[in-house]
C-alpha cells in the first residue's frame, strides 16, 4: 500500500488485517492487547517501522496554519467520546519505514513553511510509537518544518527534556479536572497528565489545552473548576480549546463492535459552552 492511500480522513475507519487477527484472539476490543506495546530499540542500526492510521493533507484544526497531520496507531486510554477507537490498537495501522513517510512529509515542507503551517502527529497516542515520533520530529526539524504532537501526555515520560525541544507546540489533551471523572472517561489516572504539563510549563515548552465538553459527562461546574485551575499554573499556556462532543465518531464504535455509552448524548448547548469558556476565561486564560 503506498501512503497515498493513506491520505483521507481521520473519520474513516481504517483496520488492518493483521488488527483483525489480533481483536479475534482476546475477549474484547477494549482491552489492550499485549502488543500494543512497542518494545525499545535494541540496535540503533535496525530499521525504525511506525504504524500509521491515516494521513490528512491541509488541515486548519491541529494547530496554526495550514498542517500536515500523521495519525499514529496505538492508544493505551479508553475515552468514552472517541472519535478514532480504529486506533486503539498499534497494529491496525499500516506498517511504514521512517525513509518512506519522510520523504512523503518532505514533499509538503515549502508549502507548509509559506503557509505558516507545519506537521502534527496525533492518533491514537503518538507518545505510543515513541522512537517512531521522535525521529520524525529530529528529521522534519532539519526540513525547516514546525512540529506539534496532539498528545494526551499520559506517556509524556517517553520524551526527554532535550527530545522535547524538537516539538515546537503540544496540543495537550486535559480530559477531566477530577481524577475520579478522568478515570470514568479514560480507564487511566489523571496525575501523570497533570506531570507532563507541569514539566512543559517549567522547561519553557508552548502549549494549547484541548477540552472536550461532553453534556453529562464531563460539564460538572467542580470538574470544570479544576480543570481550569490546572490550567491557570501553566506558565507556557497560549490557549484554551473547548471542544465541543459530537457524534461523528458513532459509526467505528457500531462497526468494531464496543459498547457507545454516549449513543443518546447530544452537543453541548451554546449556553452550556459559554458557561465553560467562561469558567476558564475567569483564570486570565485565552480561550477558544
Amino acid at each position: 500500500m503506498s501512503v497515498e492511500n493513506l491520505i483521507g480522513s481521520r473519520y474513516e475507519c481504517n483496520i488492518s488485517q493483521q488488527g483483525c487477527e489480533d481483536a479475534l484472539k482476546v475477549k474484547s476490543y477494549s482491552d489492550i492487547f499485549e502488543c500494543d506495546v512497542p518494545q525499545p530499540i535494541v540496535d540503533p542500526e535496525e530499521e525504525l517501522i511506525g504504524h500509521i492510521h491515516s494521513i490528512e493533507v491541509g488541515s486548519t484544526v491541529d494547530g496554526p496554519g495550514i498542517r500536515f497531520v500523521l495519525f499514529l496507531s496505538g492508544c493505551l486510554l479508553r475515552c468514552q467520546y472517541c472519535h478514532n477507537p480504529d486506533t486503539w490498537h498499534r497494529r491496525n495501522g499500516t506498517r511504514w519505514t521512517l525513509e518512506a513517510i519522510m520523504s512523503k512529509i518532505g514533499k509538503y515542507a515549502e508549502v507548509l513553511s509559506i503557509s505558516k503551517g507545519g506537521l502534527t502527529i496525533s492518533g491514537g497516542e503518538p507518545a505510543l510509537q515513541a522512537d517512531f515520533t521522535k525521529r520524525i520530529f529530529r528529521e522534519s526539524k532539519a526540513l525547516g518544518i514546525h512540529t506539534c504532537i496532539d498528545t494526551a501526555g499520559f506517556l509524556g515520560k517517553n520524551f526527554s527534556d532535550e527530545e522535547l525541544l524538537d516539538i515546537d507546540l503540544q496540543l495537550l489533551d486535559i480530559k477531566s479536572g477530577d481524577p475520579d471523572i478522568y478515570q470514568q472517561v479514560t480507564r487511566q489516572p489523571l496525575q501523570p497528565t497533570i506531570d507532563y504539563a507541569n514539566r512543559l510549563s517549567e522547561l519553557g515548552r508552548p502549549l494549547w489545552v484541548r477540552y472536550v465538553l461532553v453534556p453529562g459527562l464531563t460539564d460538572q461546574f467542580d470538574n470544570v473548576e479544576k480543570a481550569a485551575d490546572i490550567c491557570a499554573g501553566l506558565k507556557t499556556l497560549e490557549r484554551v480549546e473547548i471542544l465541543r462532543f459530537h457524534q461523528m465518531g458513532m459509526p467505528k464504535w457500531e462497526k468494531l463492535g464496543i459498547d457507545y455509552q454516549l449513543a443518546d448524548t447530544e452537543p453541548p448547548t451554546p449556553e452550556l459552552t459559554e458557561r465553560v469558556r467562561e469558567q476558564f476565561r475567569s483564570r486570565g486564560l485565552k480561550v477558544f
